[in-house]
């Protein structure tokens, strides 16, 4: 198989990273209210959302803070991004 370097990371360590990724789209993602934007999240949807909840100061993010992205129990196997926000968001202690 051939890759292609892309900076320090293959073409092939950024695909799988990226079939890892939990989509928005998806349909559990879809019933959690996960938004890979926490600042794009439908407040009108999600009244208790705010602006600083992120899923990288969630106790449910399995990564550093300053992580782009980490693991989350709510999505087995998968990654979602720091940035990100579902209605399972329970602050960091």
């Amino acid at each position: 198989m051939m890759q292609v370097a892309m900076g320090s990371t293959s073409w092939v360590a950024a695909q799988t990273m990226a079939q890892n990724m939990v989509n928005d789209k998806e349909a559990q993602a879809i019933t959690l209210g996960y938004a890979v934007d926490s600042t794009k999240v439908d407040i009108k949807k999600f009244p208790r959302h705010a602006p600083t909840q992120k899923c990288n100061n969630c106790a449910l993010f399995q990564g550093k803070a300053s992580d782009a992205a980490g693991g989350c129990p709510l999505f087995p196997g998968r990654q979602v991004v720091g940035m990100g926000w579902c209605s399972a968001y329970a602050k960091k202690a």
